[in-house]
């Protein structure tokens, strides 16, 4: 996505705010949703990423929206994620955020970066 967004010209702030999204969200998608689909969207004005896995759910969005709270495994902490940081990352460097997620289902997060 990074090299196709710098192709067609996007500014590199904008490459560096949909970049950061989608691997904090690619991340997420793998060591909480044992992986998933990355679906990217690019329009003259804005980029839109959806990251849809098939695992758990997120039982409390806005408790994962919090900075530092993280229900990652020992296995992935040990390789040096799990910080708590993903999701706050995501909406710090978006311009618009949906996550929906269902138990048991799975979880779809909706990312927007707008062309300036």
């Amino acid at each position: 996505m990074k090299k196709s967004l710098m192709r067609l010209g996007v500014s590199p702030a904008n490459v560096k705010r949909a970049a950061i999204a989608m691997y904090e969200a690619e991340i997420n998608a793998v060591i909480h949703g044992g992986g998933g689909v990355a679906v990217v969207s690019v329009s003259p004005t804005e980029v839109k990423i959806e990251i849809i896995d098939q695992g758990p759910g997120i039982p409390d969005i806005d408790q994962a929206m919090v900075a530092g709270f993280s229900t990652a495994p020992d296995t992935a902490r040990e390789m040096g994620f799990g910080a708590g940081m993903g999701l706050p990352n995501i909406k710090k460097n978006v311009d618009s955020l949906n996550i929906d997620s269902k138990p048991a289902v799975g979880t779809t997060v909706t990312m927007t970066v707008h062309f300036n």
